[in-house]
């Protein structure tokens, strides 16, 4: 792995939240049904400094580039979305750049998620749009499990699966 994961520095923000929007533009995950850009979420994507505020954002770094990034979501932050008790934690905005892909980036980012979850005793929820197929193979792998009565919809036009993953510690 030429890589480490770790927080991100204020200094990333700006790239981390770069990163972040430019992996979901590669995908087209952004596009709403009427074709435009959902611009929105797009700014709470670029928007790493709030991320990091509310949150704790993690970067995938080679050097000092960044490579992709995840934002983990504990008991005290407010961009939670699923998770609503003390022992449940979430990841969210889980994003490689173009040139991240296929070095296991985002196996990576998972992985220290795990790991946090893992060393506080938490369980994980995650959200993912029905389209992420790679993103659930990969969530499938390290043993999560759709949880259909979690999906939700923050959006008319944004339909979210749920996943849930029991740890021991």
């Amino acid at each position: 792995m030429s890589f480490i994961v770790r927080a991100a520095l204020p200094g990333e923000y700006a790239e981390a939240g770069r990163v972040t929007a430019e992996g979901y533009h590669a995908d087209d995950l952004l596009r709403r049904p009427d074709g435009l850009i959902d611009n929105d979420y797009e700014a709470q994507l670029t928007d790493a400094d709030r991320r990091a505020r509310e949150a704790e954002l993690m970067v995938a770094v080679d050097g000092d580039k960044v490579l992709g990034t995840v934002t983990w979501c504990p008991p005290t932050s407010p961009l939670r979305e699923l998770a609503t008790r003390p022992d449940q934690a979430e990841f969210r905005m889980l994003s490689v750049a173009p040139a991240g892909r296929r070095r296991g980036v985002g196996r990576g980012l998972v992985e220290a998620c795990l790991d946090r979850a893992r060393a506080e005793g938490m369980r994980l929820l995650l959200s993912s749009l029905p389209q992420m197929t790679a993103a659930h193979a990969l969530y499938r792998e390290f043993g999560f499990v759709r949880a259909p009565e979690l999906d939700h919809s923050p959006k008319p036009y944004v339909h979210l699966w749920a996943f849930r993953l029991s740890l021991n510690p």
